[in-house]
């Protein structure tokens, strides 16, 4: 597919980290990385371009709903898909309910993570439960 884009990865878990950024890399899509949610307004506040955020929903400090608000709240993001991205499955009608544009679990299919992405940085919605 190679787009240039850039996501924003907010998970607390460095593993996961690495197998998304890795994945987005594979696609084209450069990637930052917020891996302790306490630094979500600094990071965000230098980040000079976003077109897509993988959020997981359980993270110390902040949960994904608060960081979704937080995001949500924010102008610069009203256009920017915001996907959980989480190993919790049962949460996927209250993320939908919250308003988040996606829901992918966990792990992630590299065989399906390409046509996931395509769909939701054009603008679809992509609820990938398993």
């Amino acid at each position: 597919m190679s787009i240039k884009a850039h996501a924003l990865i907010i998970d607390d878990d460095s593993g996961n980290n690495r197998v998304l950024a890795e994945l987005l890399e594979r696609e084209g899509v450069s990637s930052t990385i917020i891996q302790n949610p306490g630094d979500l307004e600094t990071v965000v506040d230098n980040l000079t371009e976003c077109n897509i955020v993988f959020l997981d929903l359980e993270m110390p400090e902040r949960d994904g709903y608060e960081v979704f608000e937080i995001l949500a709240a924010d102008s610069r993001f009203q256009s920017v898909p915001i996907v959980a991205c989480t190993v919790h499955t049962n949460e996927a009608a209250q993320v939908r309910r919250t308003g988040l544009d996606g829901f992918i679990g966990k792990p992630l299919d590299p065989q399906r993570f390409p046509g996931q992405l395509e769909r939701l940085l054009n603008g679809e919605q992509v609820w990938d439960i398993r």
